[in-house]
């Protein structure tokens, strides 16, 4: 059961204390599965150390899973690198993957965990968006998320090949 109420997301101060609250609800609620999707993940609090401290936590527990869905990793890197070194790891736990390159759909700014955890940042210009603690809505964006997995390929190498 989650006990904080859901933030409002009007502000880049607000978006990461949304996608904290929607961490910390989904370890509450007791998910085993946390997917993050986004373009990029540029604009993502990853570098956070009390975020990836929590997750550290809720990644020992058994069966638990963090997908990451992007069009794109190759920013995340240098964008995040306490995030990037941290997850190596936790490379047995986390999984990162890349839509199709004819994806034709935009691929959301968004957390969504199980049962009943969503965060969708809307407008990326003006920081805009909404954090619920509702199962529809959870549900409806699993389901969606899960097609895009289905038609994407494993990406996020812990090391990256160089010459």
């Amino acid at each position: 059961m989650v006990t904080a109420a859901p933030p409002v997301i009007d502000s880049r101060s607000s978006y990461v204390a949304a996608v904290a609250w929607g961490f910390e609800a989904a370890i509450e609620s007791g998910a085993r599965r946390i997917v993050c999707a986004d373009s990029d993940f540029t604009v993502w609090p990853w570098d956070d150390s009390a975020t990836l401290d929590r997750l550290t936590v809720w990644l020992r527990l058994p069966q638990r899973s963090l997908q990451l869905l992007a069009r794109d990793f190759d920013a995340l890197p240098r964008c995040h690198p306490r995030f990037t070194a941290w997850r190596r790891d936790w490379v047995h736990a986390i999984s990162g993957w890349q839509v199709p390159a004819d994806w034709p759909q935009e691929i959301p700014t968004l957390l969504v965990a199980d049962p009943a955890i969503s965060v969708q940042l809307i407008d990326r210009v003006h920081w805009r968006g909404r954090a619920q603690a509702d199962e529809r809505t959870a549900q409806q964006w699993r389901t969606g998320i899960d097609a895009v997995l289905q038609r994407s390929q494993p990406a996020l190498a812990v090391r990256t090949l160089g010459l």
